[in-house]
């Protein structure tokens, strides 16, 4: 095989660069930031560059296969043609700039904030948390545990595509989960591979409220939440879910907005009033309080809204007969199978990931990895007859 070319810098040159990004972070970061020289990788399968190491695994997340299914993974409307609402390609973008800008403001890393935002949902399933919740039965009833989607996202990244990331920067993916409302947040620091490993088995056993290892970290969290709630809302009445009249409760409208950049905007500052200067980031009470009941609202009025839940039964149907045919198809070693021309037999998937999966696990990693569009097209091609034109041949 042909050796992969690599131009690298002057070796002179690239001492200089590295040596500019780490004395800027000395001199500008809060002691309180993660530093780029403290990252942390498992196998150290590539040389350091010019870029300092929290930048390269952005980089890297956003060159996987993963990333690019974000274009066609739902956000929360699943199964409704309006491209003016948001998809998980557009939220991560809108949490990394979100949490940048705090970031910013409170002098922390903003590479390693960029990395944990563009993979925080990189491991969410078709049809967004409905499609979770169905794929986390399907997973509990083959002994896999529980399915959730920061878990899937480390999978992908460190396992299924092996690319080697930090670990603050997985970290930050495991423990993004923005469902959880927290007012302040502190990072339980003293981390390393070994408690990592461990937190991922704890969660798939239900605990939950994991807390990030850097102020990063914490910050994509709260960004996560920041980026849906008026978008979420907004998102809504765009498509006729609810009414434009419809009032949120009174201490929403007075504390943070009803409007989707009021919102935004009202929160960036709060965080970051109550969080420079301070080893944790924080809202206020007032601002907590309004954002919790504002999530339940939500709740009561969009996520569990009859309307997004009416097809359902039909999705658990379709999700169950894919985890079958697939788990079949590898017993029966059906080469011709999707499962095998599109993603076993992919270059990008790693060997040894392969080699020590189970059937059950590389069936729920294939169907997670599915775009909304994707797993109705394979459903199609293995439930309905096809049509033809004719029978000749040439």
């Amino acid at each position: 095989m042909k050796a992969k070319y690599k131009r690298k810098i002057k070796s002179d040159l690239e001492e200089k660069i590295t040596s500019y990004i780490l004395d800027m972070e000395d001199k500008c970061l809060s002691e309180f930031a993660s530093k780029s020289d403290e990252g942390l990788r498992r196998k150290r399968k590539y040389t350091d560059d010019i870029r300092a190491k929290y930048s390269r695994d952005a980089d890297r997340i956003a060159h996987t296969r993963a990333y690019s299914r974000y274009i066609d993974k739902t956000q929360v409307f699943f199964l409704v043609d309006n491209d003016h609402i948001t998809h998980r390609v557009l939220h991560v973008q809108l949490v990394s700039k979100i949490a940048r800008t705090i970031g910013r403001c409170l002098k922390l890393n903003e590479d390693l904030i960029e990395a944990v935002s563009l993979g925080h949902d990189i491991g969410h399933v078709p049809f967004g948390h409905l499609g979770e919740s169905i794929m986390s039965e399907l997973c509990k009833s083959h002994r896999l545990g529980r399915f959730l989607h920061n878990v899937q996202g480390v999978q992908f990244l460190d396992t299924i595509e092996d690319c080697d990331l930090t670990l603050q920067v997985l970290d930050g993916i495991l423990c993004h989960n923005g469902e959880i409302h927290n007012q302040l947040l502190e990072p339980n620091w003293d981390k390393d591979w070994e408690k990592l490993d461990k937190e991922i088995g704890d969660i798939k056993k239900g605990k939950q409220d994991y807390v990030p290892m850097t102020l990063e970290g914490c910050v994509v969290r709260f960004a996560d939440t920041i980026a849906y709630l008026g978008r979420d809302f907004q998102d809504a009445i765009e498509i006729g879910l609810i009414n434009d009249d419809l009032e949120v409760p009174e201490r929403c409208r007075e504390n943070i907005g009803t409007k989707n950049d009021e919102i935004i905007n009202t929160l960036i500052i709060d965080i970051v009033e109550n969080s420079y200067g301070q080893n944790y980031i924080s809202y206020s009470k007032e601002i907590s309080d309004a954002v919790e009941e504002y999530k339940q609202f939500n709740y009561e009025h969009i996520y569990e809204n009859a309307k997004i839940i009416a097809e359902q039964g039909k999705i658990e149907g379709m999700y169950e007969t894919l985890f079958q045919k697939f788990l079949e198809a590898l017993e029966e070693k059906d080469e011709s199978s999707r499962i095998y021309e599109h993603f076993m037999n992919i270059s990008w998937i790693s060997g040894e990931y392969l080699d020590n999966s189970t059937s059950e696990e590389t069936v729920r990693d294939y169907i997670a990895g599915m775009t909304d569009r994707y797993f109705e097209r394979v459903f199609k091609e293995l439930i309905l007859p096809k049509r033809v034109t004719t029978f000749r041949k040439g």
